[in-house]
């Protein structure tokens, strides 16, 4: 069952219950098939930007277990074809575009590439980023812009040239993948964190004009993840960030799979708008 805006002249209950029970009535039992469709995305074709490595390779491997046709793009080729290879050993559907998120041409041909391939395009998941830091007061011009072109400005050009194809799919859903940092105090990654609470006010905004078209927009907020960028800062720097958390530890980038499948596939049918912290109790503390 792919995810559509509803109709006002169906009975709500066709929709509610009827999604994962047997029948209309409260007293059904869960119809345990149905509610593992919830998770399913066979026939789906998503993008994962920086779906080479660290949570957006996880999130591409995972799509494809549940059988999507994943596009992955990142800036270096040999990566792009050797996690395409991957996802088409895994049995899934695949394509590798090397893509720079700064170059807006690049974007136009990702999406042009992805629907000319597979054919439709259902599912953004917005995953590159760039982790420059700088002090405040030492920020330079082309940092800044550096910054802004692959966390911002990439993302939103990307939905943007996806919209028509987006507005097409009676299941389209776009993840937004920004960081607990959005809501932290973060002393010199400010220009990284003050992109992704820009992309979690966008978050918000696309879900709200993109509704009409049946459009879902979502943020995923990963906390201390094991990945190259937590690994290019010093030891100490990265024990305290996973002592910050409740559960005092970094994640693993297959953690994110979870919450990336829940918020692109038919279980959050009706949740738009919203983050999703998956940050080890990071943000609430």
């Amino acid at each position: 069952m792919g995810w559509r805006p509803l109709p006002h002249e169906v009975d709500v209950a066709e929709y509610g219950g009827g999604v994962w029970r047997s029948g209309q009535t409260d007293g059904d039992v869960v119809d345990a098939e149905k509610l593992r469709s919830l998770f399913d995305l066979t026939g789906r074709v998503a993008i994962v930007t920086g779906g080479t490595r660290g949570i957006g390779r996880a999130i591409a491997e995972g799509f494809v277990a549940a059988g999507a046709s994943v596009v992955v793009a990142s800036r270096k080729a040999e990566a792009c074809a050797e996690t395409e290879a991957r996802l088409k050993a895994m049995g899934g559907a695949a394509l590798g575009v090397p893509t720079h998120l700064g170059d807006l041409e690049a974007l136009d041909a990702l999406v042009t590439r992805t629907v000319e391939t597979f054919g439709r395009l259902d599912i953004v998941v917005n995953n590159a980023a760039n982790a420059l830091a700088s002090p405040l007061g030492a920020i330079t011009p082309e940092a800044f812009a550096k910054s802004q072109e692959v966390n911002v400005r990439g993302p939103v050009f990307l939905v943007q040239q996806a919209l028509g194809h987006l507005t097409d799919s009676p299941c389209a859903a776009v993840v937004n993948v920004v960081s607990a940092g959005a809501f932290l105090f973060s002393p010199y990654v400010s220009m990284y964190a003050a992109a992704k609470a820009a992309m979690v006010a966008y978050t918000r905004s696309m879900a709200a004009e993109f509704a009409p078209r049946g459009i879902r927009v979502n943020a995923l907020a990963p906390g201390t993840v094991d990945t190259d960028m937590v690994r290019n800062n010093p030891p100490e720097f990265q024990s305290a960030m996973e002592q910050a958390a409740l559960q005092k530890r970094m994640a693993s980038p297959d953690e994110m799979v979870g919450p990336a499948l829940f918020l692109a596939s038919d279980a959050a049918s009706f949740v738009t708008g919203q983050v999703l912290l998956a940050d080890g109790g990071l943000v609430p503390r």
